[in-house]
């Protein structure tokens, strides 16, 4: 199924290393042919004409051909793997492809060490290795922040990065459970064009076509297409949602090379917002609270519940090669996001309307138990700025290599949030019908936009951040990275109030922040081999007040959380090169966490916490036929050192940090047209926000998949059978709900390629 990468960017490697993408050995050589010419003399009538030399060197499987992948530019700049001294975990297009991932979330799901935070329903709000990610803005676009709550696709990406621990020297605030960047797919210099159509049960069809088009020498089009639909994702969540992209692309491999690019996600979804725990009986303890026995993809919310809302962004990229190994890269991109969430919070009727008379527990639910459905709006907008140039360049001095990295950010973020006026303040009040455990789906809906909106806060900040560092190989085998970054932010946030009875007036207040900060990153690599590295690393992270929220009275005049990362691990490849280990030892400490005092109800920075623990991957090729990929972490050690009753609780286990998480893939090519995989992903328990004082159970999910290649190069099928046994867990917690993880879902996908 793989065919060549003619794409002509990519540099020659360093001495050692074991295989050559054909790219960059043809831009090597182009390289090398050229400067040779321009030094070589003219060719006399006595010279004698050398036999031509043939070269022959094994593509790099990469993208859509292999589990395995070797570089990343998340780290600033192109990089291989290797001389990161920090844990990435790579999710290529194959994985994404094989295991039918549609969302980023999907995706996130097949690493280790995430979890998710069921907060106000629909949000990405992720936690990695128990730390906060998005609520923090750590989750990039090609190394671009970005920032916005939207349902995010993988149809236009070829490869998800996880990088683990601090990186608030490489992006800045943010950053102490590490960084999420989505690489998207690039043009290329070649015609391919692959369409796929995907139908399974509960009524989903999907339809993605990816069309590369070579245009001239030096340029190509890339354009990128998705229709999504489904009456439940099988998770209770209707799915309505389509997306395009297109990027241009020019001077492929030349000095100047530049690229444009648009991308439009619309989603029209429904949602989940979660389902009430429940305990065994009335009398039961707080801490036997468990989930409801019901089916993972019954939905109790209103027909008209909805998550809409999408992302628009137009990126210009220049990158201007100043010769072998030293490049600079420069990014615009501005950005438009809308979020449009009316939802439903499903909980149990008082004792008194229950058929019992009393109140619900596991001995009396049963199908005439009757739901209530509040409202639960958050409907905002945000238009962002982003420009940003990195600098990556390799020079000797001072009888050592140098790898220099440096490079300056600008952002500039606007967040309006709605909120919806009562009757009685000029709007209308809008009334949800309960429901009955035994009529899940019941269709019932209202007129949502009857609702009259009004403005409720508006934040804008503006921010800005220089980096540099060095990887210095300063004996052999032995490198040292050194890094800085300073960070200049300011906020402002303004929020409208009007009275409870009337419309107006309005009344504003208004609170700003202002941060300066600088982030640190040290690490010793020791690489004895080109087959392992072995690193020692350290790096510090800030999270400041009201960025993904609001700024308060409370938390606007509070300095930034602080965070430490130490980490060390080895990468080991095989010694055909096709598979790749990593492990990692990690301690990330969180030293000045914002916590509430409930004595003067002032937000203060006396929280501290820590976790601990082992993370290990497997990526590649063990045979020719069989591929492997799976990734584990094992968090022994996660403690609030430092807590504020009625927060976490000091002496506690971190809320939505698991001990266990991980999941296993793999896949066997029996035939030339035929093959299987299989895999396992699990979770053990973990608690709530706040931690209540219960856990959700532990749970193994099973994954199967075969595939049939009808065509060689044309026409694949497949069939995949996700939560095989249809098993309920709990993937998304808050204290007073969780969201169900997707029941069983089969979905068969045709591919065509032409």
């Amino acid at each position: 199924m793989r065919r060549p990468d003619l794409d002509k960017t990519s540099l020659p490697r360093p001495a050692g290393t074991a295989l050559l993408p054909l790219g960059a050995l043809a831009a090597g050589f182009g390289f090398a042919l050229g400067g040779a010419q321009a030094q070589m003399p003219a060719a006399t009538a006595n010279e004698a004409t050398l036999a031509p030399i043939k070269v022959r060197a094994q593509a790099e499987a990469a993208g859509r051909d292999a589990y395995r992948a070797t570089e990343t530019r998340i780290g600033k700049g192109q990089q291989e793997l290797r001389d990161i001294p920090q844990s990435v975990t790579v999710v290529t297009e194959k994985l994404i492809d094989d295991r039918n991932l549609d969302t980023m979330k999907d995706v996130l799901k097949n690493t280790s060490g995430i979890s998710f935070l069921a907060a106000e329903g629909g949000e990405e709000d992720i936690r990695l290795r128990g730390f906060s990610l998005q609520a923090t803005g750590d989750v990039f676009v090609d190394g671009m922040r970005d920032p916005a709550f939207y349902e995010r696709d993988t149809f236009f990406l070829d490869r998800l990065e996880v990088l683990r621990g601090s990186a608030s020297m490489l992006f800045g605030r943010g950053s102490t459970g590490g960084a999420v960047n989505q690489v998207t797919k690039v043009p290329r210099l070649i015609d391919e064009n692959q369409v796929d159509v995907t139908m399974g049960n509960h009524a989903y069809v999907r339809a993605v076509g990816d069309f590369n088009l070579k245009l001239g020498e030096s340029s190509a089009l890339r354009l990128g297409t998705m229709v999504t639909k489904a009456d439940n994702n099988g998770a209770g969540t209707s799915l309505d949602k389509r997306g395009a992209a297109v990027t241009y692309r020019w001077g492929i491999g030349e000095r100047d090379e530049f690229s444009v690019g648009a991308y439009v996600l619309d989603n029209d979804n429904g949602m989940n917002y979660g389902m009430p725990w429940i305990r065994p009986t009335l009398g039961s303890a707080v801490s036997d609270s468990t989930l409801l026995p019901i089916s993972p993809s019954a939905y109790y919310g209103m027909a008209s519940d909805r998550n809409a809302g999408g992302a628009q962004t137009l990126t210009a990229t220049h990158t201007h090669r100043f010769g072998a190994g030293t490049e600079l890269v420069s990014r615009l991109r501005r950005g438009a996001y809308e979020r449009d969430q009316r939802a439903g919070t499903v909980r149990f009727a008082a004792a008194a309307l229950q058929p019992s008379g009393l109140g619900v527990s596991l001995a009396s639910f049963g199908p005439g138990t009757v739901i209530n459905r509040g409202t639960q709006l958050k409907i905002q907008d945000m238009d962002t700025i982003h420009a940003q140039s990195d600098l990556s360049t390799r020079f000797q001095a001072g009888g050592m290599g140098h790898e220099v990295q440096a490079g300056a950010d600008f952002a500039r973020e606007e967040k309006e949030v709605l909120a919806a006026r009562s009757a009685a303040q000029g709007g209308v009040t809008l009334t949800k019908p309960s429901t009955t455990v035994g009529t899940p789906d019941d269709g019932a809906a209202i007129a949502e936009d009857a609702r009259v909106l009004r403005r409720a806060s508006t934040y804008t900040s503006k921010a800005a951040g220089v980096y540099v560092q060095d990887l210095v190989e300063f004996m052999p085998d032995w490198k040292l990275l050194a890094g800085l970054r300073y960070d200049y932010l300011v906020g402002a946030y303004d929020s409208f109030a009007i009275p409870a009875n009337a419309p107006g007036p309005q009344t504003t207040a208004s609170y700003s922040m202002k941060v300066s900060e600088v982030s640190k990153r040290l690490g010793l690599l020791y690489q004895p081999s080109p087959r392992m590295s072995f690193h020692l690393s350290g790096a510090t992270s800030f999270n400041t007040s009201g960025e993904a929220y609001s700024l308060s009275a409370a938390n606007a005049d509070i300095p930034p959380e602080q965070s430490v990362n130490v980490e060390l691990g080895a990468r080991i490849d095989s010694a055909d090169g096709h598979f790749t280990s990593r492990a990692a030892i990690f301690r990330t400490t969180k030293l000045h966490e914002r916590n509430t005092d409930p004595l003067v109800n002032l937000v203060t920075l006396s929280g501290k916490r820590h976790a601990a623990g082992i993370e290990l991957d497997l990526t590649g090729r063990i045979t020719p036929a069989w591929e492997v990929y799976g990734s584990y972490m094992w968090i022994p050690v996660a403690k609030i050192d430092q807590g504020v009753a009625g927060s976490e609780g000091q002496g506690t286990r971190p809320s939505l940090t698991p001990r266990h998480s991980g999941t296993i893939w793999s896949t066997y090519k029996l035939s030339p047209a035929l093959r299987v995989g299989g895999g396992l992903n699990a979770r053990s328990s973990q608690t709530p926000i706040r931690n209540p004082g219960f856990a959700a159970p532990r749970f193994v999910t099973a994954d199967l998949m075969a595939e049939f290649t009808a065509l060689p190069e044309r026409l694949v099928y497949k069939i995949n059978v996700s939560n095989l046994t249809d098993k309920l867990y709990a993937d998304q917690l808050y204290t007073g709900h969780y969201i169900p993880g997707p029941g069983r879902l089969i979905q068969a996908t045709a591919s065509f390629r032409f």
